[in-house]
């Protein structure tokens, strides 16, 4: 699916079962409170904090929570996301091609995320 199929999708659901989109602000707050979630299950996955018991690891819907939030927000403010995410990479491009290889400390850490049979 591309960006721009996921706004339709979206909007169409919206449509048919959301009533109306929530104003921007609302949005806005639910999207904290997705990145929240998303937060409290990277830190128990990747961080020293353990899962509570009955607490789901559920990862995958808690990013796409964020990504509909954020389509959602697109949608209302009259965002086309598959033109800003071009002109968001050209951005990010012109400004750190180097910068990220020549890191040192990017370097020096570069292997600890890595896994070891995939080097």
């Amino acid at each position: 699916m591309t960006l721009e199929q996921a706004q339709t999708q979206v909007d169409l659901w919206i449509q048919k079962y959301g009533v109306r989109y929530f104003s921007e602000l609302t949005n806005m707050a639910i999207l904290t409170e997705e990145v929240g979630e998303l937060a409290r299950i990277m830190a128990r996955r990747y961080g020293d904090q353990s899962f509570k018991e009955g607490e789901k690891d559920n990862l995958d819907d808690e990013i796409a929570d964020v990504l509909w939030v954020l389509i959602c927000i697109a949608n209302q403010t009259g965002v086309d996301l598959t033109e800003a995410f071009a002109r968001n990479l050209q951005k990010k491009t012109a400004r750190d091609c180097e910068r990220h290889i020549n890191n040192q400390k990017l370097k020096e850490h570069g292997d600890e995320h890595t896994d070891p049979e995939q080097v």
